[in-house]
């Protein structure tokens, strides 16, 4: 059989043979995708990973993630960091990290956009609030995924990749460790792994820069010794985390992305740093144990009154059919701060009316 001549090849194909070129062996090739749930007809332009960012960026649960709460929530100013903006630097990071890797960027930065659509309004405080309220527990990284398989495009999800699904489903670690073995619990591509590591460069960063800001730390209260290992200011913490990643990480000789081990350990001390010292911090639990009993409040109410919900919210429930509490899930957990408060307001705080 003979050759397709390049003039033939579609920019799709091109893309796709650069990529068999230039990237690491190991890289996830787009042309050899595991697919998606459902098939379609590739683009004549754009990857198959190309496809996944673009539909991520333009869904609505996406544009709702610049009203969610990173950490400081109602912050007054404008330079606070929202979910949106967590979710942007986080690509950022893990797509310098995939480029120096020889990794495919085009997944890191669709996993990386799409690796928090399912966080709850006020941050992980309302993520705790449906934790308690369940009894399979909540936990935002499922929710991402529900919200790219189902939530998303009426009812239809996105129908991403298979490789995209797995990196948003394993991207996250809370306080647990970073780099692990192979388990069920861990990306299966190099590239989710480049976002797991990412997401905490990230935030341990961008978290102290903007508690610094709020005025309840100072530079000089973070942990002894970091300062030599990282450097003294954001950006320089930022450049060494990542340059230590490159450094340290063989894909010739070894399984997984990893750290050089004095950039992890001070990593570590800070990320210890802010869940000891600053998310429990009191200016930062006034406002949240505000919107957790805000988020109960919701919570009984619609639990209670699923009858009312359709005609309350119809654009929410369908008529005539009383909500699931999966339902009652996705619709709190799809909320944005100021529409959570708006709902609290609407349904508990009276109005003026008049009499003429």
């Amino acid at each position: 059989m003979m050759s397709r001549s390049k003039e033939s090849l579609t920019i799709r194909e091109k893309q796709e043979e650069m990529e068999m070129r230039n990237l690491h062996p190991r890289a996830s090739f787009s042309s050899k995708s595991r697919g998606r749930r459902e098939k379609i007809m590739p683009c004549p332009v754009r990857t198959e990973y190309q496809r996944d960012r673009d539909r991520i960026i333009h869904s609505k649960s996406f544009r709702r993630l610049k009203g969610k709460t990173q950490v400081f929530f109602s912050a007054a100013g404008d330079h606070f960091r929202t979910r949106l903006t967590h979710t942007l630097e986080v690509s950022q990071i893990a797509r310098t990290i995939s480029r120096g890797l020889g990794l495919n960027e085009d997944l890191t930065e669709a996993i990386a956009l799409g690796h928090d659509l399912g966080h709850t309004p006020f941050g992980h405080t309302g993520e705790e609030v449906l934790a308690s309220r369940l009894s399979e527990g909540f936990h935002h990284a499922k929710q991402s995924l529900r919200v790219v398989d189902f939530l998303e495009n009426d009812g239809r999800g996105l129908n991403l990749c298979e490789e995209t699904r797995d990196g948003i489903l394993n991207h996250t670690k809370g306080e647990g460790p970073i780099f692990l073995e192979r388990s069920g619990a861990f990306p299966f591509t190099l590239e989710g792994e480049v976002v797991r590591i990412s997401d905490v460069i990230a935030y341990v960063n961008h978290d102290i820069d903007d508690a610094i800001r709020a005025g309840i730390l100072k530079t000089s209260d973070l942990p002894e010794g970091t300062f030599d290992i990282l450097g003294e200011t954001h950006s320089e913490r930022i450049g060494s985390l990542v340059r230590a990643v490159l450094k340290a990480t063989d894909l010739d000789n070894q399984n997984h992305i990893t750290m050089e081990e004095k950039s992890f350990q001070a990593m570590e001390r800070l990320r210890s740093f802010l869940y000891s010292f600053v998310y429990v911090h009191p200016h930062v639990r006034k406002e949240l144990d505000k919107a957790q009993r805000l988020l109960n409040f919701l919570w009984d109410y619609f639990v209670s009154n699923k009858e009312r919900l359709p005609q309350i919210f119809p654009d929410n429930f369908e008529r005539g059919k009383l909500p699931s509490l999966q339902e009652i899930v996705d619709f709190i957990a799809g909320m944005t701060d100021a529409y959570a408060v708006e709902v609290y307001e609407r349904l508990f705080i009276p109005k003026k009316w008049y009499i003429f």
